[in-house]
């Protein structure tokens, strides 16, 4: 009886949220490229500020090409998807090494922006915009 090897890859994983992005990403220090959606993040992030900011996290604490990534993301804009991503990818890596914690949380990238689109109500134009007015 042949048997077969599983190569066993050890990952951590971060869940972030932004309005309503959710990115569930997994580093792993065996590959070193970041994936999105099965696309390379240079691909699927237009412009170099989205780049950016999906990088922070590695750019902060020094550890480009040292780990990679692998995102799946759906909801929201492209903003608010690369948002999401810094966040999952500060997780992961505190998951990874306590350490980075501290430096992570006081670049802020530990915490949710917890803004959100207000709902519409029943009555308004939008969520506060109310129609316009007339006595007669």
């Amino acid at each position: 009886m042949k048997e077969t090897i599983v190569k066993k890859t050890k990952y951590f994983e971060g869940l972030g949220r932004r309005k309503r992005a959710i990115a569930r990403v997994r580093v792993q220090s065996d590959i070193t490229d970041i994936s999105v959606n099965n696309f390379d993040y240079t691909k699927y992030f237009p412009t170099e500020l989205m780049r950016e900011v999906v990088m922070a996290p590695f750019n902060k604490l020094k550890i480009i090409g040292k780990f990679g990534a692998t995102v799946k993301v759906n909801g929201g804009g492209l903003v608010s998807q690369s948002e999401a991503i810094k966040l999952g990818m500060a997780r992961a890596l505190v998951e990874l090494n306590p350490d980075y914690r501290v430096k992570l949380s006081r670049l802020g990238y530990l915490r949710r922006d917890p803004r959100e689109k207000e709902r519409k109500k029943y009555g308004l134009k939008r969520a506060r915009k109310a129609p316009q007015w007339g006595k007669r």
